[in-house]
């Protein structure tokens, strides 16, 4: 079943139709000369075109790396399609792309077509960013909405269907809930999002949530959308929406989101620095140069806004053609520098702690 749903949303992962990004790339207007975002001098620069695709989350992240590193490395061009995590490593396994953006770690049935592209060698799964996932929301007259895992998942199972359901109410006290229908909007495509908020909402409230994290939705209602852009266009479209949607997209998009309790009973906003707290709790469970990481959702430090997902790019260890091996290893160097997640800064997403940065720095070392 996953195969043949990657292969289907595989149909948008083309060369012709990626995203072309260049060092005017971004619609971000910082001037790519800044020296606390840009790659240090000495880096290895790669020249040449190099084709990735994958996460949608991933997308401004990739257009603010590669503005700097195609000011600093002439005659650099990255291709990067945000077809969503499922078709980015199907693309990948089939040696159409360099490197793939994905939501989460690749799990068993791809680690082996994986190694199969590397030439027998891993593919290793490297964080790059943390991407925090906003609950979002169209309500007339609502702005300052609560949610405990519990009600979320009750609205996403089709548990609750009204904005003025008595949890709904008992959690936001005082507010001005219509007695509207509540309209669910889900990912469509395979997305390394919806299996993070799905595992979110299933380590949370397994009462209520029964299905198994999927990259693919699971439940049975409400109405799905393309990728990132198409769930904030729908969600903005819909009045008594409610959807989940990267942090960046959130915000680039105006859209309300709403606090969600986490595992210590604290309602908690959505903010970069709330959601690097979240990060107080995950482990490296990736072995030798992997780094495939495990999220804590039950996360009771405080502050911590508990829905996070981290945004890894898989790479090969060995195993590609040189002139690519060395343009992968040449940008991942500058990505996983604190210039380039200081470019993060300001864009919707949460740098990695300093613990976890210097794994990820050391693994890049390896790539060859």
């Amino acid at each position: 079943m996953k195969n043949g749903s990657r292969l289907a949303a595989l149909s948008g992962v083309v060369v012709a139709g990626a995203l072309a990004l260049s060092a005017c790339g971004s619609d971000d207007n910082t001037n790519p000369t800044d020296a606390s975002k840009a790659p240090k001098a000495g880096l290895d620069c790669a020249t040449g075109t190099v084709n990735a695709a994958g996460s949608s989350a991933q997308k401004n992240a990739i257009e603010e790396w590669t503005k700097f590193y195609s000011s600093a490395c002439s005659g650099a061009n990255l291709n990067y399609n945000p077809a969503g995590s499922g078709a980015g490593i199907q693309a990948f396994t089939q040696g159409q792309v360099a490197f793939a953006g994905s939501d989460s770690a690749l799990d068993p049935e791809e680690a082996g077509p994986a190694k199969t592209r590397c030439q027998g060698n891993p593919a290793l799964n490297l964080p790059m960013v943390v991407g925090p996932v906003a609950v979002v929301y169209n309500v007339d007259g609502l702005t300052d909405l609560q949610l405990s895992p519990k009600t979320l998942a009750s609205i996403f199972a089709g548990q609750i269907k009204k904005w003025n359901d008595p949890a709904i109410a008992k959690e936001n006290s005082g507010a001005t809930l219509p007695a509207t229908d509540i309209k669910p909007v889900y990912r469509a495509d395979e997305s390394g999002t919806t299996e993070n908020f799905t595992k979110f909402l299933q380590a949370t409230a397994p009462d209520v949530w029964k299905w198994e994290p999927e990259k693919k939705w699971p439940a049975k209602g409400g109405q799905g959308a393309t990728k990132s852009d198409g769930v904030t266009t729908v969600v903005k479209q819909t009045t008594g929406s409610i959807s989940y949607v990267e942090m960046s997209y959130a915000e680039n998009n105006k859209l309300s989101t709403a606090k969600i309790q986490n595992g210590g009973g604290e309602y908690v906003a959505l903010s970069a620095d709330s959601a690097s707290k979240a990060l107080d709790g995950a482990k490296i469970v990736g072995t030798g140069g992997d780094l495939a990481m495990e999220l804590d959702y039950k996360t009771k430090a405080p502050g911590a806004y508990p829905i996070v997902l981290v945004t890894y790019e898989i790479a090969c260890q060995k195993g590609l053609p040189a002139d690519q091996a060395k343009f992968v290893k040449s940008f991942l160097t500058y990505t996983s520098s604190a210039e380039g997640q200081n470019a993060l800064k300001g864009i919707g997403y949460a740098p990695l702690p300093a613990s976890v940065l210097t794994k990820v720095q050391a693994s890049v070392g390896t790539l060859s």
